[in-house]
């Protein structure tokens, strides 16, 4: 499967910035506002984030070595 310029700069936008921010930021709120389960949702925010940080670094990989 190849994966064009513009998404493979989404995802890695979205497994850099906005899945971090996202798991501390229901961390940070679930504490003051009693929210369930916030060792399982960050959990799996940030388990989600490696495996797309994986899928990116693969087909980055894998571009790089046919390129040259």
């Amino acid at each position: 499967m190849k994966m064009s310029n513009k998404v493979y700069d989404v995802f890695k936008y979205i497994t850099q910035i906005v899945l971090p921010a996202l798991a501390t930021f229901y961390v940070a709120i679930a504490g003051f506002w009693n929210l369930p389960y916030s060792d399982a949702v960050s959990g799996t925010i940030m388990a989600v984030d490696a495996l797309l940080g994986t899928v990116l670094m693969i087909s980055s990989s894998k571009y790089k070595k046919n390129s040259s």
